[in-house]
């Protein structure tokens, strides 16, 4: 196989645009996923470009570079709205895993199972392609199209994961489920992200789950149930409805069945939101 690694953005994208090629950010699914079939002819990798990794912070919110890494996300100074984010990046994997994966290897890796997803959802993320003609940003959701498949355009990559400021009291809580507690893909997983209000309120709510549906979904439902409500333990057992969990599609599948996922994926939103109700409360 012929490896391209170029030293810039720009650099990339020509290459792209002079044909389409496979591209290598981590390599953590790049060859797993080729395991017992022959590699591609060409491939181009990005991990030389050093313009792709970093977090910064400007006037609209904040900046994460397509290459960051799992580790550099861990252990980023970030706000709490952050903290699911944080704490699913010490989940992906073994440490090797998330010293070398890369967010936005993990979006457009595209699985349902994707451990990054739900957190950015919450904290609305958009996407940032870049190709020769320019750049254009997506909403997550709508990079996001079904297993295996994103919006990237032919000759498009992704440069960046851009996050809207949150109020500095946002707060946010992840939890996951596996076979094992770690090095494990998600039966399914959630991220809940609370705005507390002056009287100690809910004044805003995030909800989204992972591994129950070909893309990771917010639940509207289950945010609207929480709004107004105090931040007390008993916000855990906020009456949610049967249409709570509609835009879900769980699956049968090796890691679970699925009506084990739609109960498990309950369980850990009110765990997630008990998580959070104490933090405040704390």
């Amino acid at each position: 196989m012929t490896l391209s690694r170029p030293g810039t953005l720009a650099d990339a994208l020509r290459l792209l645009a002079e044909q389409p090629l496979p591209v290598i950010a981590g390599g953590t699914d790049f060859y797993p996923a080729r395991q017992g079939r022959p590699l591609p002819e060409a491939a181009l990798d990005l991990s030389g470009i050093e313009g792709l990794r970093g977090i910064a912070r400007d006037a609209a919110g904040w900046r994460i570079g397509a290459a960051t890494t799992w580790t550099e996300i861990a252990e980023a100074d970030l706000p709490p709205a952050f903290d699911a984010l944080r704490a699913a990046a010490r989940e992906v994997g073994s440490i090797q895993i998330q010293n070398a994966g890369t967010i936005a290897g993990n979006l457009c890796n595209a699985s349902p199972a994707a451990d990054g997803v739900p957190p950015l959802l919450t904290l609305d993320a958009v996407v940032e392609c870049a190709s020769l003609a320019g750049v254009r940003r997506l909403a997550l959701s709508d990079f996001l199209l079904g297993p295996r498949k994103t919006a990237l355009l032919p000759g498009e990559l992704v440069s960046a994961i851009l996050v809207p400021d949150l109020p500095a009291d946002a707060r946010a809580a992840f939890r996951k489920l596996g076979s094992r507690r770690y090095l494990v893909i998600s039966i399914a997983m959630v991220a809940v992200l609370i705005v507390p209000d002056a009287r100690g309120r809910v004044a805003a709510a995030r909800v989204a789950v992972g591994a129950t549906a070909p893309v990771a979904r917010r639940l509207p439902a289950v945010e609207a149930a929480l709004v107004g409500r105090p931040l007390a333990p008993a916000l855990a057992a906020t009456p949610f409805g049967d249409a709570a969990l509609a835009p879900l599609a769980p699956i049968d599948d090796v890691r679970a069945s699925a009506a084990y996922r739609q109960v498990a994926v309950l369980e850990l939103v009110r765990r997630a939101i008990a998580d959070l109700a104490g933090a405040f409360d704390g």
